[in-house]
């Protein structure tokens, strides 16, 4: 993976502009892979994402990308929808999402686990994630905790 605080500040540059296109910008990835550095912004919207929809905001972000040039070497980039099983990274992820199964890594395990799957709750008052697990019934999880968490896809 890529250089965080880098990472971020292209985050923070590019989702402004993602936002005024009407999508939402998920998350981004700055990684080498056979000796190419790529560029990897995941995008989402209300009713999904089409290849029209990447294609319209790849041309947007070029155009900024080229100007403000915050990759200080050549890179692809790839604009694409972030998939069924799309990441959860921030407060309205969760709130969104509530209904929906999914899966929780964390940092520190709670009662000697770390990964967790049942049905997204929401948010509590401490915005911690409530999660309705098979095996433990109701667990609440900080989100400093959150080491990755994302939707599952249900058959």
């Amino acid at each position: 993976m890529g250089n965080k605080k880098n990472t971020d500040t292209i985050l923070e540059m590019l989702e402004p502009h993602i936002n005024n296109l009407g999508y939402e910008l998920v998350e981004i990835d700055l990684i080498k892979e056979s000796g190419q550095w790529y560029l990897r912004v995941y995008i989402d919207h209300q009713g999904g994402i089409t290849l029209d929809d990447c294609q319209k905001v790849s041309q947007e972000l070029d155009w900024i990308l080229d100007e403000k040039d915050p990759i200080p070497h050549s890179y692809i980039l790839e604009v694409s929808s972030p998939g069924a099983e799309r990441p959860l990274k921030k407060e309205k992820d969760f709130v969104r999402f509530t209904g929906r199964k999914i899966q929780v890594s964390t940092y520190k395990p709670i009662d000697n686990q770390r990964r967790f799957k049942g049905e997204l709750l929401g948010l509590n008052e401490a915005k911690e994630i409530l999660l309705q697990t098979e095996d433990k019934g109701e667990i609440s999880i900080p989100r400093e905790n959150i080491a990755k968490a994302n939707l599952v896809l249900e058959f």
